[in-house]
């Protein structure tokens, strides 16, 4: 029973390597160079439909993005400028307003100075005057008066001592 006939190995290992023939991975006849040639044709084609195209609009988007980026430092800079001389302006106008307030003050210091003295010396003026007015005043008055006083006084001794010892 151990006897296998010599025809069914045969026909087993025909049929075997007629499997194997079968189930090959990789078939190495002119398939190959024509699934190369394929795949070549594919990326050339890809690459001037979709890559070329695809990386234009990106070097552009790039450089527009470069360019807006350098527009906006030259702008920030031009802004930096215009205010640092925009306060510089602004320093030296507030400081040559002071130095107009300041000489004005000095100024209107000075005319009222100038009008209180001139008041103060008016009135000085108008105090003198009325002084010697006064005096005047006084010495018409005494004037006026002392022949009065000199009879008042020649009538009270006349009653206190008598007519007889005033004479």
């Amino acid at each position: 029973m151990n006897a296998i006939p010599q025809w069914t190995l045969w026909l087993a290992t025909a049929a075997v390597e007629e499997v194997a023939e079968k189930g090959k991975l990789f078939d190495f006849d002119a398939t190959l160079p024509l699934m190369a040639i394929q795949f070549v044709v594919l990326v050339l084609v890809l690459n001037k439909l979709f890559y070329t195209p695809l990386g234009k609009v990106l070097d552009d988007r790039d450089e527009y993005i470069r360019g807006g980026l350098g527009n906006a430092k030259a702008r920030l800079a031009e802004a930096e400028a215009l205010k640092n001389q925009y306060e510089k302006e602004l320093a030296e106008t507030r400081r040559e307003s002071n130095t107009v307030i300041a000489t004005a003050k000095a100024e209107a210091q000075k005319i009222a100075a100038g009008q209180i003295a001139e008041t103060q010396q008016a009135a000085q003026v108008q105090r003198e005057q009325a002084q010697q007015e006064i005096d005047k005043q006084k010495q018409s008055a005494f004037a006026a008066l002392e022949p009065q006083v000199e009879a008042l006084s020649h009538q009270i001794l006349t009653k206190l001592l008598g007519a007889e010892l005033v004479k």
